[in-house]
């Protein structure tokens, strides 16, 4: 990033933490920022999949909870062979007609 923006003229200076990008040393000070950020995004990534990984040991199911039972799948089907509409299943539900179509699917 810092090679384009000298490739275009530009110059980086900062107020508050005093780096330069025209001098050796604001350059290796930007630098090892980069390679921080770049550390702690990784570290985030990792700590992120291992609390994914334990969670789903446990028996927990990531993601939003579904918003129909079994039971209420069920009886979609059911008004559905019987020639309801999607739309009316889905006031009788109270879900919205896309649930409902991914139901009966």
């Amino acid at each position: 990033m810092l090679d384009d923006l000298r490739d275009r003229g530009i110059r980086f200076q900062s107020l508050t933490e005093a780096i330069d990008t025209e001098t050796p040393t604001g350059r290796a000070m930007w630098q090892m920022i980069g390679v921080l950020a770049e550390l702690e995004r990784s570290m985030i990534i990792e700590r992120t999949r291992a609390g994914m990984k334990a969670a789903r040991a446990r028996g927990i199911r990531p993601g939003p909870k579904p918003k129909l039972n079994r039971q209420q799948i069920d009886h979609a089907k059911e008004l559905r062979a019987k020639g309801k509409a999607p739309s009316i299943i889905a006031g009788i539900l109270r879900v919205s007609r896309a649930t409902v179509y991914r139901a009966l699917a």
